[in-house]
């Protein structure tokens, strides 16, 4: 078989892949990048997880402000969602975006936009059974892998003849489920915990940890159950499942909470315990690429593997598994390679002694939970001398003029240099006034700034005047 050369090649068209395409090329680089499949095309987040996923939560959010129009004076009938309708308009907005990548794509790289699967034959080449059913072999210089996660699915006896649901295959769904279970308590188990509550499902959310959203403090965490359970969603927490059976229309769960057994039946069960990597199908051992335990592909803080000149960028590598990360993961390769720069993922300056990346991260229910920077759990372990201050969403106008008076800030300070460790937001408007805190903590300002900065009235993003007036 002929082999084809390339300067550089690309595995995956996720956020950083197409994003480092039109860079490379522009560098003068013979670049190829390699997807699955045409429906991929922009990698998961357009096309199966962020975009349409929000995107359903716009409609579930509409469905709750009209069941509750007469809160705002507005006298109007209950509600009627038609499933079906939600989902076609969550199919044309993806469908929307991909001509958009496509196009991006192969103005850029022409006939170096390949459509197949791709596999490492050797440690600089790889071997792509093509979407027209033939095999291409090709090599380069340089490889960067960005192929992403998919939904991990646990080992219980009798899940895979389930009929289960995963975070992709809920979004087609054109019946709403009468009782839906959910299988883990993170973020996206509640974000469709809520979503399908408000379309008019009874759910069940099952944790095996004693709080939801484990990676948070026990106050935030409890708060945003207690929110979900006000809004008709049951918790059983501590709870492990034993087996899983499926009979007609109906899923019965074998679970065993705290120490006692039990059985739950719901009409759907979505299984929502996390993200598995996809590697194993790239045969990286034939290029003598590391991975973890779980096959996360090991990359240095210049995510680079153990292999020269093959990188790993986006959720494959283990990182933070947002979109975010995976452009910031662009911008470190294109800084080092092209730019002439020296950044890494630790070019924070050390600004919290973890000495990564500031991260931030939102959970799109309502009201949205966003944060940035260390938990006081975290800060605690790392030995700050803290303080900690909280406000209530209603304390600020906007929320009262909104009607959207759910909620709490919380910030942690570091009592010795004035600056914020970490901040989470439990309010209306969450992810995008956490923006304005990260800001402050990048450019290593005290919390005064926020205290004493002028900010429009009535904001959400005013209620950071009030929040850091309490320190």
């Amino acid at each position: 078989m002929d082999i084809q050369y390339y300067d550089d090649i690309i595995i995956g068209s996720g956020k950083a892949g197409k994003t480092l395409a039109p860079a490379l090329v522009a560098d003068g680089r013979k670049t190829a990048l390699v997807e699955r499949s045409l429906n991929m095309i922009g990698g998961g987040c357009p096309n199966i997880a962020c975009v349409p996923s929000k995107t359903m939560v716009a409609s579930a959010e509409v469905a709750n402000t009209v069941r509750n129009s007469a809160a705002y004076g507005i006298n109007t009938a209950p509600p009627t969602v038609d499933l079906a309708a939600v989902i076609q308009r969550k199919r044309s907005v993806v469908q929307s975006l991909r001509p958009i990548n496509f196009n991006n794509l192969h103005t850029s790289l022409g006939d170096g936009l390949i459509i197949g699967t791709a596999r490492f034959v050797a440690p600089k080449t790889i071997e792509v059974a093509t979407a027209e059913g033939d095999t291409r072999l090709l090599t380069a210089e340089r490889l960067f892998i960005n192929t992403g996660t998919r939904p991990l699915i646990p080992s219980v006896p009798g899940l895979k003849e389930a009929e289960f649901l995963t975070s992709e295959s809920i979004m087609e769904l054109e019946q709403l489920p009468e009782h839906l279970i959910v299988l883990g308590s993170g973020y996206i188990g509640l974000e469709f915990a809520q979503m399908f509550q408000r379309f008019g499902s009874r759910v069940t959310v099952i944790g095996q940890s004693e709080q939801i959203l484990s990676q948070q403090d026990p106050d935030i965490a409890i708060a945003v159950q207690r929110l979900l359970e006000r809004d008709g969603i049951e918790f059983l927490l501590k709870a492990k499942v034993l087996r899983v059976e499926r009979s007609g229309n109906a899923t019965k769960l074998f679970l065993q909470v705290a120490d006692q057994e039990m059985e739950l039946q719901g009409t759907q069960l979505l299984v929502a315990v996390g993200r598995t990597p996809n590697s194993e199908s790239l045969n990286l051992a034939s290029a003598g690429i590391a991975t973890d335990a779980r096959g996360f592909i090991r990359v240095n803080d210049r995510l680079e593997t153990n292999v020269p000149n093959i990188w790993a960028l986006g959720d494959i590598n283990g990182g933070p598994q947002y979109t975010h990360i995976a452009l910031d993961d662009y911008r470190i390769v294109k800084a080092n390679l092209i730019d002439g720069g020296n950044r890494s993922t630790r070019d924070s300056e050390a600004l919290l002694r973890s000495a990564d990346r500031l991260v931030p991260s939102c959970l799109f229910i309502d009201p949205e939970l966003a944060h940035v920077g260390l938990t006081e759990t975290e800060a605690q372990q790392q030995g700050y001398a803290i303080r900690v201050a909280k406000l209530d969403a209603r304390d600020i106008t906007r929320a009262q003029t909104e009607g959207k008076t759910d909620g709490l800030m919380k910030a942690i300070i570091d009592t010795e240099t004035g600056r914020i460790l970490g901040c989470s937001l439990l309010c209306h408007e969450a992810g995008e006034v956490i923006s304005t805190v990260q800001m402050v903590m990048q450019a290593q300002m005290p919390y005064t700034v926020l205290r004493d900065g002028v900010l429009t009235h009535p904001t959400m993003t005013e209620g950071l005047n009030m929040l850091f007036s309490k320190f």
